[in-house]
Formats: C-alpha cells, sequence, structure tokens
C-alpha cells in the first residue's frame, strides 16, 4: 500500500534533486532516508529513481507515483488544515490564487472587507504556481482563483466579479497626452511597459495591436506595478492598465490615461471556482464582497 511518507518522499526527491537536500527538507538524516527508498522501491517492486552522480532522476515508474502525490498530497493538506481551524472553532480557510499583477492589486482592495466579515476564516494567498492557476485549481492547491482569463475547464466555473476598460497611461508631460483616443499607429514609436507575461496574454496585443498588423517600438517586461509606474511617470515608456488601478495610482503620480480605441478596449475579471464549491458559504461572501466593492471604486 501507498503511504503519505511515500508521496512526501517522491515529491521532496523531485524537487530538490538530490538526497541531502531532499533528507533535510523531510528532517531526516542521509541514511534514513536511503533506507525508505530502498524498502519503498522493494515494496513496489519496481525502481522509482535512478542516479546520476550527485542528483536523482526519476524513472517512468517514479514520475506515475509523482503524478499521485502531486494529486493526492494538496488535498490531504487542505483537509488537515481545514479539520485544525475546526478543531480550533474557526469555520475554514480560503487560498485565494492570484494570476495577474493587476488581479493582486484588486485583491488588496477587497481582502479587508472579507476578514471584518468573517473574522472565522483564514485566507492564503498564492500568487506563484507550480503549474497554471487553473491547474492549481484543479489539483486542489488554491479553492478560487481571481483571473482576466475565461478559459473553459471540466468541472470549473466563473463568476464575474467586475467589468473594466484598459487605459493607456502615460507621464502627463508625453507627447501623446494632448490625444483623447489612442490608434494602433500612435503606439509604434513607443516603449510599452509590460508586466513579465507570455505576449498572448497581453489584451493590449490581443485585441488592438495585432489586429492592425502593429507593433510597439519595443515591449520592456517590468516585475514591480510601482517601478513601472515611475518609469512612466518619467518618459522612459507608457502602459496599459485597468482604468479603475490607473484611477487609483494617477493620485500620486504625475500621469494621464488615454482611452485605448473608438469604443475602448473592455474586460472582465473571473473568480475561478470548482463547481462542487459553488455552494460553499465563505466564498460566496467573497463573490459578493468582491461585486459589490467593484462597483464602488
Amino acid at each position: 500500500m501507498i503511504e503519505h511518507s511515500h508521496l512526501t518522499i517522491i515529491e521532496a526527491l523531485h524537487t530538490h534533486g538530490t538526497l541531502t537536500e531532499a533528507a533535510n527538507t523531510l528532517c531526516l538524516s542521509q541514511s534514513a532516508l536511503s533506507h525508505q527508498i530502498g524498502y519503498l522501491e522493494k515494496k513496489l517492486g519496481v525502481a522509482l529513481w535512478k542516479r546520476e552522480g550527485r542528483n536523482l532522476r526519476l524513472t517512468q515508474a517514479g514520475m506515475l507515483l509523482l503524478e499521485v502525490a502531486q494529486q493526492i498530497l494538496p488535498v490531504l493538506a487542505q483537509a488537515e488544515k481545514k479539520l485544525t481551524a475546526y478543531r480550533e472553532g474557526r469555520q475554514g480557510i480560503l487560498r485565494i490564487g492570484v494570476e495577474c499583477y493587476p488581479c493582486f492589486e484588486w485583491l488588496t482592495g477587497i481582502i479587508g472587507a472579507f476578514m471584518q466579515s468573517l473574522p472565522d476564516i483564514d485566507v492564503d494567498i498564492i500568487q506563484k504556481f507550480q503549474f497554471t492557476g487553473l491547474e492549481g485549481l484543479q489539483n486542489y492547491h488554491i479553492d478560487v482563483l481571481i483571473t482576466p482569463d475565461l478559459i473553459k475547464k471540466e468541472n470549473i466555473t466563473y463568476e464575474t466579479l467586475t467589468e473594466y476598460q484598459l487605459v493607456l497611461v502615460v507621464s502627463i508631460d508625453h507627447p501623446l497626452a494632448g490625444i483623447e483616443k489612442l490608434t494602433p499607429e500612435q503606439l509604434s514609436n513607443e516603449v510599452l511597459l509590460t508586466f513579465p507575461v507570455p505576449q498572448e496574454r497581453l489584451d493590449i496585443l490581443t485585441y488592438f495591436l495585432t489586429p492592425a498588423h502593429s507593433v510597439p517600438k519595443m515591449l520592456k517586461p517590468i516585475e514591480s506595478l510601482e517601478i513601472m509606474l515611475q518609469m512612466t511617470a518619467l518618459g522612459r515608456g507608457v502602459c496599459v492598465l485597468p482604468e479603475w488601478l490607473a484611477d487609483i495610482k494617477m493620485r500620486s503620480h504625475r500621469l494621464k490615461k488615454i482611452k485605448i480605441g473608438n469604443s475602448g478596449l473592455n474586460q472582465k475579471l473571473y473568480l475561478a471556482l470548482r463547481e462542487s464549491d459553488q455552494a460553499t458559504p465563505y466564498i460566496r461572501k467573497f463573490i459578493e464582497i468582491g461585486q459589490q466593492s467593484a462597483y464602488h471604486r
């Protein structure tokens, strides 16, 4: 029978790559870990690892067991957290996945109201994923996912949190600051500051520039929103933000927002969740507070 400790061992070895680091993570001696590896392989009757110098590489059988571990361990961990919460008199834990940089900014605007409304609910916020955000949701690493992308998946449903426009943000001294509506050609000589995401996830490219067969002078990924805004205010580039976020940041920076195209670039922010969790009271409350907050920004 495969036990919880076996799954923990194989995940630790895969994550850390060496016996020494895996043993340290599991608080075991190297000899104890080696013994457990040998016992597990003997018990299953198949090799799970191959040695490559100091490193360990999973065999095909090992990869199968790793897939099982990656599916089961998060579920067990969440169950343990919920049972601990019940034991301590709390209602549960909401693990919120955040898949985009503006998503995190949106979350900061509502998370306080949610925690005040439900003080017995713990909150974990997860920005870095071992897989994609949706895979994290499907594998029970998180309970809900805040995302601008609606990608249909089996057993996953979406709630619209808010609708918004994307706007171009420029310095008040920028040559484009005097225009009311942006055309694709007007970005051809501009450095476009973006968040470090794949280009296919940049809506300004997908829905505005690419259909017009236009490209900016350069794309410059920036990890920090604050640095992006400072560079924009200093005329080192331009950026695209949700209008609600641009309105907030314009209060403390010398910036101007410009409508993108004649009709604007309209988008939605979604909450993805498992269909089986749709009726969970604290998830419904989170959605309610998020939707109400969106209309009062």
